[in-house]
């Protein structure tokens, strides 16, 4: 089993585990068995787990990975509406689109608060052996709102 499927496994697991747990709680309460308080604790924190591992699972998405796209790292994210990639030189033309789609696509709904981010794509042109210049190859806006 992978850790994904388990991960998708845990939620029912702990919810089983719970729900047995909860029987066994109302069985020493009417028994009146001394670990009945202890289990009351176990069986909280089973349902807790079962939860906390769904909420997990909602929120957990993976990288979109697009066709010919190339990696690009970022390295300017003001954190609001702008975004920069450096592109290497021999950066091939016909992956800018793509790459500019995957960036675009892996940026979470909600995650910023303005309603529409700018995402740029840029190279380093060298003018003299100690001064460069960046020229943007490839720019795309993204809509971010959460509705």
């Amino acid at each position: 089993m992978s850790f994904f499927e388990l991960l998708e496994n845990m939620p029912k697991i702990f919810g089983f585990l719970g729900v047995i747990l909860f029987i066994c709680t109302l069985a020493a309460f009417i028994f009146n068995f001394g670990f009945k308080f202890r289990i009351v604790g176990a069986t909280i924190f089973s349902l807790l787990l079962s939860l906390s591992s769904w909420a997990f699972i909602q929120s957990y998405t993976q990288n979109v990975r697009i066709e010919d796209a190339k990696y690009v790292p970022i390295v300017y994210d003001n954190g609001f509406d702008l975004i920069i990639a450096k592109a290497e030189d021999n950066f091939p033309e016909e992956s800018i689109e793509p790459t500019l789609r995957q960036l675009s696509e892996n940026l979470r709904k909600g995650s910023r608060s303005g309603a529409s981010v700018k995402i740029k794509i840029r190279k380093l042109k060298k003018i003299s052996d100690s001064v460069s210049k960046p020229v943007v190859i490839g720019e795309i806006q993204k809509n971010v709102k959460m509705n």
